[in-house]
């Protein structure tokens, strides 16, 4: 498909720098197939568009401070550089997307530069690393659009504990470039459901929920289902190609496991919904799932690319924020709603002030019929 499809205009006044608070009265608009398809609320509202026996799926990432800013030295010469994890390779190496990527060689180091301490290491570290004084980078490789392979003088938890000291939340580029991360980020960009380190960005859906929402979610007899996809930085990058066709996903790290895929498949065939808390969540779930629709057990890196047409197996519903033209990500949304409709939507967000992206507001979508797409 053509990618000036999936374009619009966005005023800069609608991206959001902050969240609201608290976390649950974030607007809504929800997204029916229809003639009467739209409809405003709040996050709050949720439970009410929930059954009994369904299935809430979230994704338990966490997100580490992935961000790194340090300098390479060549002679005399020394040149500042920005880096953005977007995929651990192995217990000391990494993708990452570089700033200024052109005069990088491979084989140089990157010295970092430490920050304010941005948050505790992982409690799940068997053994108090010992203490971190420096963090440099080689660079192994060097790819296309500013893509490179790090191997740090660090590695597992000694790694973690130094991206802790040395790294920043990783704001995505709409919010970071208009103010810096600060302390605050901290606890915004991560949702309450984080529990496994990896991610770069934030699983966004999810930063609305709060214990009480959880708990009125939970009152109307819907069970949450967890599963992990290790968001990467790429989710951000917009689709530089003409046609969809053209275009290359990066991989992201998903797992569900075998207690998740037996209760989405044991849910499915008693007829209730599979509800996706976001398109991360979304993703994994359809790379779990087979042509049939049941789920399996799924352990191991998808770069799953969903355009209109697509066929879904396992989720029926999506909780989801709003996404950039031309992105990946609208991509999705109109696949599972309906172009025509997704754009009618987004018109009426933009024009009834709805905020946008990471910190932004929601929807809430049922999926479309394919004949409708």
């Amino acid at each position: 498909m053509r990618v000036d499809l999936f374009d619009f205009e966005l005023p800069p006044e609608r991206i959001a720098l902050r969240p609201v608070e608290p976390r649950d009265e974030a607007r809504l608009l929800v997204i029916r197939p229809g003639s009467r398809d739209l409809s405003d609320h709040i996050i709050r509202d949720l439970p009410g568009f929930l059954q009994q026996g369904d299935i809430l799926v979230v994704n338990d990432t966490k997100v580490i401070p992935a961000r790194l800013h340090g300098f390479r030295e060549r002679g005399d010469a020394r040149a500042r550089i920005e880096v953005t994890l977007h995929k651990r390779e192995s217990e000391s190496t990494w993708r990452a997307f570089v700033k200024p990527a052109k005069k990088l060689r491979a084989g140089e180091t990157i010295l970092f530069e430490a920050t304010l301490p941005q948050s505790e290491p992982s409690s799940s570290q068997s053994e108090e690393p010992a203490e971190i004084s420096s963090l440099s980078a080689r660079v192994l490789e060097k790819a296309e659009e500013g893509e490179v392979i790090l191997d740090f003088d660090q590695s597992g938890d000694a790694l973690e504990a130094a991206l802790h000291l040395f790294g920043e939340m990783p704001l995505p580029p709409y919010i970071a470039g208009k103010r810096a991360p600060d302390t605050r980020d901290l606890d915004d960009y991560q949702t309450v459901f984080a529990n496994r380190s990896g991610a770069v960005a934030a699983p966004t859906a999810s930063l609305h929920f709060t214990p009480a929402l959880i708990a009125a979610i939970e009152a109307r007899g819907v069970r949450l289902c967890r599963v992990t996809l290790h968001v990467g930085a790429a989710t951000f990058l917009p689709v530089k190609a003409e046609d969809t066709d053209a275009h290359r996903m990066h991989a992201e790290w998903g797992e569900v496991s075998e207690e998740a895929a037996t209760l989405l498949n044991e849910a499915h065939a008693r007829g209730h919904r599979i509800v996706a808390a976001g398109t991360t969540s979304l993703r994994v779930l359809e790379s779990a799932a087979d042509e049939h629709g049941s789920i399996h057990p799924y352990r191991g890196e998808t770069s799953i690319f969903i355009t209109p047409g697509f066929h879904f197996r396992a989720v029926d519903m999506l909780l989801t924020n709003f996404h950039l033209p031309r992105s990946t990500l609208f991509m999705l949304v109109c696949a599972f709603a309906g172009l025509d409709r997704m754009k009618r939507a987004y018109l009426h967000a933009i024009d009834t002030h709805y905020r946008f992206y990471s910190y932004g507001d929601a929807c809430l979508l049922f999926r479309t019929e394919e004949s409708e797409t």
